[in-house]
């Protein structure tokens, strides 16, 4: 599909790029810190209950070690395309110029429904219950909704507060994992744990595994973080591929170390029933901080997560919709979502936060978790499975070799994972394919109406 479109596009991106070399301002060690930023979220605080009912402690700490070497590896092979197209734009510029525009549309649909919207409404659902265990007694569903609309006022109408705070955010952020990991392991269990699942069945539990694989994909979910201002790096074909790498590597091995305290620590009882028992405990970290250092203490922490979570929704509130508005700025979305000169795409804030709105209003927290890491798999997975493409493509750009056999192999462990992670995903909840329908009916209608106002000009 779209042979000769791609080719075209390769010549094209290979020597294009829309930032002049000197105001490039990111180097290598920003881009680490842009990767870890962006991952490290609620998921590492919650999968692992999810997971706990039908996995035990080393089916658990297996899914994370191989969650963590899936996204090495698409982290190795995403790197080879940013080599290659060193230009801004994630999966959407990659589908377009290496596939075909409509999947580019697609990538793009994907970012604005699931990529950014729900993940804010996850990271809001997350503050209120947070909320609550500060200030009992308000509704956890109202301070979701402020704190998603003080964001968008935040994007919409003033950047200047965001920017001064990111930074802050970040290192709070930092802080809290860090104490975390520190805290567990002086004050936490040193023993190898040896519970059983509550629903385990004797075997090793195959779909159950996969499906967690899917939980583990949403947490690592920002290793790509970088490719999406590519342009803004010196020396990107350089920087940024080492960015992603050195970056999923730290959140990998910080992933590891969170999910053995957990483990150790907790019974799979505690770990599968902990939102049954007490909804305000939101998070197992809250949980296992309340047991080990106390409630007061487990308030402490709690402040830090509601800082933590607030930074990751205004960031994916300023990032988010600029690919909306890139999108609008090609035609496959309306112009009045479109930038314009010295101002934010208020348009593109004010419908991202919208969606995430009706999102925390008709979405449990794990439906979304599992729909929106399908998606994201599969968008990613489209893009890798452009290097297969080029390895065995009759003829390819000039001045282009073919991707070597190493980064074969990372796309093969990959693609590998990600299929067999979206068919029982599937199988396991169907309803997913719901939200595949929509993404991509979203794209088709953007392509066709975008395709047929370029004919009229």
């Amino acid at each position: 599909m779209g042979g000769e479109c791609s080719t075209e596009h390769w010549r094209a991106t290979i020597h294009s790029s829309s930032v002049e070399p000197d105001k490039r301002s990111l180097g290598l060690w920003s881009g680490v810190g842009l990767v870890i930023a962006n991952t490290v979220g609620v998921g590492v605080l919650t999968n692992t209950g999810y997971m706990a009912g039908r996995l035990g402690p080393n089916e658990i700490m297996l899914a994370w070690v191989v969650g963590g070497v899936m996204a090495l590896a698409g982290a190795r092979a995403y790197a080879e395309i940013a080599a290659l197209i060193p230009r801004s734009g994630g999966e959407y510029r990659y589908l377009s110029d290496l596939w075909h525009p409509f999947l580019g549309s697609l990538a793009g649909w994907t970012s604005l429904l699931v990529g950014f919207s729900a993940p804010v409404a996850l990271a809001a659902s997350t503050v209120g219950p947070f909320f609550g265990t500060l200030v009992p007694g308000v509704p956890p569903l109202l301070i979701s909704v402020v704190l998603i609309v003080a964001a968008t006022a935040s994007q919409a109408f003033n950047l200047r507060w965001s920017k001064r705070t990111q930074d802050g955010f970040a290192l709070l952020k930092a802080v809290l994992l860090a104490g975390f990991i520190i805290g567990g392991f002086v004050s936490g269990s040193h023993e190898v744990p040896s519970w059983t699942a509550p629903e385990a069945t004797g075997s090793f539990p195959a779909r159950p595994f996969a499906v967690s694989l899917v939980y583990i994909a949403f947490a690592f979910s920002g290793w790509n973080t970088v490719i999406y201002a590519a342009e803004e790096f010196r020396e990107p074909r350089r920087t940024v591929p080492r960015a992603m790498m050195i970056g999923t590597a730290v959140v990998a091995a910080v992933y590891l170390a969170v999910n053995w305290i957990f483990v150790a620590n907790l019974s799979g009882h505690r770990l599968s029933g902990w939102l049954r028992e007490d909804t305000s405990r939101i998070t197992l970290a809250h949980l296992l901080i309340g047991e080990l250092a106390g409630k007061q203490v487990a308030r402490l922490a709690s402040l830090f997560v509601i800082l933590s979570l607030i930074s990751s929704v205004i960031s994916m509130t300023m990032v988010g919709p600029r690919v909306c508005a890139a999108m609008a700025g090609e035609g496959f979305l309306p112009r009045a979502l479109g930038e314009r000169r010295g101002r934010p795409p208020v348009g593109s804030v004010l419908l991202q936060s919208g969606l995430a709105l009706l999102l925390l209003a008709t979405h449990g927290f794990e439906e979304l978790l599992r729909s929106v890491g399908s998606i994201l798999t599969l968008t990613s997975a489209l893009t890798v499975a452009a290097l297969v493409r080029m390895r065995f493509a009759r003829r390819l750009p000039a001045g282009r070799e073919r991707p070597s056999w190493p980064v074969m192999v990372a796309a093969a462990i990959f693609l590998c994972g990600s299929a067999w992670m979206l068919w029982v995903t599937l199988i396991e909840a169907p309803r997913t394919l719901v939200w595949l329908g929509i993404v991509g009916l979203a794209a088709a209608v953007a392509y066709v109406v975008a395709q047929r106002r370029r004919r009229a000009v």
